[in-house]
C-alpha cells in the first residue's frame, strides 16, 4: 500500500510560481513512477507530467500544455516527487493531483493516488 500526501497549492496571480510536493510512504518510493495530474469539476482528470526511471536513466514526460513551464523533480532520500509550476496561467487551475503505481499519461494507469492540492491562478 502506498500513501500520497500532496501540498504547496494555493493562490497566485497569474505569471507567478508555486512548488507542488508530493510525500510519499508505503513501498519503496525510488522503484516507483511518479505521476501529477490535475482536474477541473466538470472535467475528466489530465495529465501533467511524469518521472520514472530504470537503471542510470531517468524518463520525464509533459503535458503539452505545460511544456517550458512546469519541472517535475523527485528527492529520493526525502521520498518526495516535486512538481514546480513557473509562468502560471488561469488556465492552470485546478486541482493537482500526485499518483504512483502505474507508469504512462492515462488516469487508469496509475494505482495510487493523493487527496489533490488545489492551485488557483488569478488573472
Amino acid at each position: 500500500q502506498v500513501q500520497l500526501v500532496e501540498s504547496g497549492g494555493g493562490l497566485v496571480q497569474a505569471g507567478g510560481s508555486l512548488r507542488l510536493s508530493c510525500a510519499a510512504s508505503g513501498r519503496t518510493f525510488s522503484k516507483s513512477a511518479m505521476g501529477w495530474f490535475r482536474q477541473v469539476p466538470g472535467k475528466e482528470r489530465e495529465f501533467v507530467a511524469s518521472i520514472n526511471w530504470w537503471g542510470t536513466n531517468t524518463y520525464i514526460a509533459y503535458a503539452d500544455s505545460v511544456k517550458g513551464r512546469f519541472t517535475i523533480s523527485r528527492d529520493n532520500a526525502k521520498n518526495t516527487v516535486y512538481l514546480q509550476l513557473n509562468t502560471l496561467k488561469p488556465e492552470d487551475t485546478a486541482v493537482y493531483y500526485c499518483a504512483s503505481g502505474g507508469w504512462g499519461q492515462e488516469p487508469h494507469e496509475y494505482n495510487y493516488w493523493g487527496q489533490g492540492t488545489q492551485v488557483t491562478v488569478s488573472s
